[in-house]
């Protein structure tokens, strides 16, 4: 069975148990997790495939994002919420973890720049209202760095590229600091999406504690539109200067992903290694 007909078959077995119909069942999306719309019941189930690659347990980042979605949407915050047909997660079916989401309707729409850091001003305003978790600074793109430079032999990356990485590491952690506030994790405009009243942030996977500077460097690098003018809707934006080991990071982990992703999914053209030895020698 392929991994996405597992997938699809986790997700149509928990929803089920659970009395929900799931007859017109159709694949939203295949990445580093399948995302399964499980019509015609108005949820939307995320199944973790290649994000356990990296992450040796993929239930803790799962729990991390129900649980913030959880308190941002009690919040009045603009993300989509969890399912209320069933617990939305975590749940783990025959090995396969996934979690479960309200469907909401998504129009073609895509956010300016301006869209853009506005809409992650606004999520900043709640997250900052709310207490961080005990986890350490930033551990979801350092662990995952880590992770990589560990056992990137296994994407046939090269043994001095991974050196060099760890060593990176080394130097950018003294460099990452600032105060801690949860954090969405991955705010680019690939996530945030257009809903019939307003925007709505998506996919807090990534979700960990740290600086705002994170999300900032998130945001700035996105090819999809204009990084440095979705920054400057957001205030007190820092400079590019500013945010330099920020972003540096986020090329890095940006990179690594790539890399596991190319693996499976060639036609998205993400070139990871190509661009982890770029950063690796920039």
């Amino acid at each position: 069975m392929s991994r996405v007909a597992r997938a699809v078959g986790a997700a149509r077995a928990v929803a089920a148990a659970h009395g929900l119909r799931t007859d017109d069942v159709r694949v939203l999306h295949d990445g580093a997790n399948v995302v399964v719309d499980l019509a015609p019941a108005p949820v939307v189930a995320r199944v973790a495939t290649l994000t356990g690659r990296i992450r040796p347990d993929v239930r803790v980042p799962f729990g991390r994002e129900v649980a913030l979605a959880t308190a941002l949407t009690a919040a009045g915050a603009a993300v989509v919420p969890p399912s209320d047909l069933l617990p939305p997660g975590v749940h783990e079916h025959d090995g396969t973890v996934l979690s479960f989401w309200r469907r909401v309707d998504v129009l073609p729409d895509r956010p300016t720049a301006q869209d853009a850091g506005r809409a992650l001003a606004d999520l900043h305003e709640v997250l900052a209202d709310l207490p961080a978790p005990a986890t350490p600074p930033l551990d979801t793109p350092l662990d995952d760095l880590a992770a990589f430079a560990a056992r990137g032999g296994e994407w046939g990356v090269p043994t001095d590229q991974l050196d060099a990485l760890a060593r990176r590491l080394d130097r950018l952690r003294p460099r990452l600091v600032g105060a801690n506030r949860a954090l969405h994790g991955d705010p680019h405009p690939g996530n945030l999406l257009a809903a019939p009243d307003g925007w709505l942030w998506g996919d807090l996977e990534d979700t960990s504690t740290g600086p705002v500077e994170w999300d900032l460097a998130c945001l700035r690098s996105t090819s999809r539109l204009d990084g440095r003018a979705a920054l400057d809707a957001f205030p007190g934006a820092p400079t590019d200067d500013q945010l330099a080991p920020w972003l540096e990071l986020r090329r890095l982990h940006a990179a690594v992903w790539g890399v596991v992703i190319d693996a499976e999914h060639p036609q998205f053209g993400l070139d990871g290694r190509a661009r982890l030895a770029a950063t690796l020698t920039g």
